[in-house]
């Protein structure tokens, strides 16, 4: 069944090609949809404002067993970048850290893992608990670093009051030191195909776009995570409405968790009238969100981790946790079939109907320029003036905006013209040439080898020379869509990007092959 399903996707992608009906945004969405439908995983993101108790959380449902804290859990922001926590047998138990130097290149989280080189992995033995916890700080480490370089990461923005704010006196700004991060751990819920995306605090969402156009789309299911101290805020409602959910998403595999409710335990209240004020939460938080109460889980995570430490049963049952793990395991993963046919058929119905909004739109301009032809039939010369007239004027208007797109498209090409420059065929042939050419007339083997690293030089400072431009062509893509989508109403596109990432990866195995070569041949 999921074959055809890829199959029929497959083909619908084809047709928009085939009647132009495809842009950027639609392809990746169904590039996405296709990923998604391949894989063998249902991946839950963990969503929450700062303080919600997110970490404790994941504390209490996947490390309980090991009597403390192993992921950082403390007031305030403790995980710092995105954290994936999942179970892999062919790999080691092991956290693997992607650096945050790695936001300069245009390249995608998900591009970087297939260069394992790229990451700092620190193994770890699952029966040494200190170990494990020493490691597992590191996703909340940071680092102090010029305003400048902030911002050439994504992580400052001048115009933001709250960024201002945390200029230090030196003039440098903490930043986190890991772009995002892999924790690779054998537990019942993971082995089961459970993957758990860990992510900052709603604030710091924003910064990591793959964050909010891939990795929360992609999610199967969402863990909204909640105080009940503070009911649901505006800026959690912002997020909750502008990536999670919408169009994209039905009620499966959406669920809230109201921590915190050991807050509103009260010894001078009885049980009755704390599970009231409870339950009013429940219902407001509902409301707000826009599910079912079935759907808002009320726990207290601290209690909870407590009451598995300590193996005190009542506790554990008041904790609300049992509830939750059970919707994991007993709801979320058997009603994975379900829930990604839910979230594939809200996805396509939204692709179809963009499809059908652009289709009405050129039929409705057919239909108008036949009904102006139409009445054309039997009428005087002063009719056939105006409609003369009218053409008149919108040949003027589309011949400006020709001038306008001609000289864009000559900008372009000069553009473009450079970068093929770079990585042309007949530059990179001529520079072969060259290259053999003076190996052929070498006398010793130092020239040869000079001659190589010279060659693999160039082309690296090409790769280098191609990424500037290909930043600066995109820079003037995303400000023409940003002026054709003010002028004609309609939503703007992103420029899709690219990425020599993978060419660079490729040289430098190729590099490191014919060094190995060359040093066997000499020995």
């Amino acid at each position: 069944m999921a074959h055809r399903l890829v199959d029929s996707i497959s083909d619908y992608r084809n047709w928009l090609n085939e009647q132009e009906l495809n842009d950027a945004q639609m392809d990746l969405r169904l590039l996405q949809l296709l990923d998604r439908l391949r894989e063998d995983k249902l991946n839950v993101a963990f969503v929450a404002e700062f303080s919600r108790g997110k970490s404790e959380l994941i504390n209490a449902i996947f490390f309980a067993g090991y009597g403390q804290r192993l992921l950082p859990s403390s007031a305030g922001r403790t995980t710092m970048c995105p954290t994936e926590l999942l179970y892999d047998a062919s790999k080691p138990t092991s956290l693997q850290l992607l650096p945050v130097e790695t936001r300069a290149s245009d390249a995608t989280t998900t591009e970087y893992k297939r260069y394992p080189e790229e990451w700092t992995v620190m193994p770890f033995d699952v029966e040494d608990s200190e170990r494990m916890s020493a490691i597992f700080k590191e996703v909340s480490r940071t680092k102090r670093v010029p305003v400048e370089e902030a911002e050439r990461y994504g992580l400052f923005d001048f115009n933001n009051a709250d960024d201002a704010l945390s200029v230090n006196s030196d003039g440098t700004v903490d930043i986190p030191c890991w772009r995002y991060a892999v924790i690779n751990f054998p537990h019942p819920l993971l082995e089961q195909g459970l993957v758990i995306l860990d992510t900052p605090g709603l604030n710091a969402i924003g910064t990591e776009p793959e964050l909010t156009l891939n990795m929360l789309p992609n999610a199967h299911a969402v863990l909204f995570i909640l105080a009940a101290d503070t009911g649901v805020t505006k800026s959690e409602i912002d997020v909750w409405r502008r990536y999670i959910s919408g169009t994209r998403w039905k009620q499966k595999g959406r669920l809230a968790v109201l921590n915190k409710i050991d807050g509103l335990w009260d010894e001078l209240r009885d049980e009755v009238e704390v599970q009231s004020e409870i339950d009013k939460q429940i219902r407001s938080s509902a409301e707000l969100l826009g599910l079912e109460q079935s759907q808002i889980f009320p726990i207290s995570a601290q209690k909870g981790l407590l009451a598995k430490v300590s193996h005190d049963e009542d506790l554990l049952q008041r904790s609300g946790m049992p509830a939750l793990e059970l919707a994991l395991s007993q709801e979320l993963i058997p009603a994975k079939r379900e829930i990604i046919r839910d979230n594939t058929s809200s996805e396509i119905e939204d692709l179809v109907a963009q499809s059908n909004l652009i289709l009405e739109a050129r039929l409705n301009s057919l239909n108008e320029q036949l009904e102006e032809l139409r009445g054309l039939r039997g009428k005087n010369e002063d009719v056939i003036e105006h409609m003369m007239n009218k053409v008149k004027v919108d040949k003027e208007i589309f011949e400006k905006g020709l001038q306008r797109f001609q000289a864009l498209r000559s900008v372009f090409s000069q553009q473009t013209n450079k970068l093929f420059t770079l990585l042309g065929m007949e530059a990179l042939k001529v520079h072969v040439t060259n290259t053999r050419n003076t190996m052929i007339s070498a006398n010793f083997t130092k020239s040869i080898r000079s001659a190589m690293d010279g060659f693999f030089a160039e082309l690296r400072d090409r790769l280098l020379q191609s990424d500037t431009q290909i930043e600066e062509i995109k820079r003037m893509m995303d400000a023409m869509y940003d002026k054709f989508a003010q002028e004609h109403g309609l939503r703007k596109a992103e420029p899709p990007s690219f990425s020599t990432l993978r060419y660079q990866k490729e040289l430098a195995k190729l590099e490191r092959a014919i060094e190995s070569n060359s040093t066997l041949r000499s020995t």
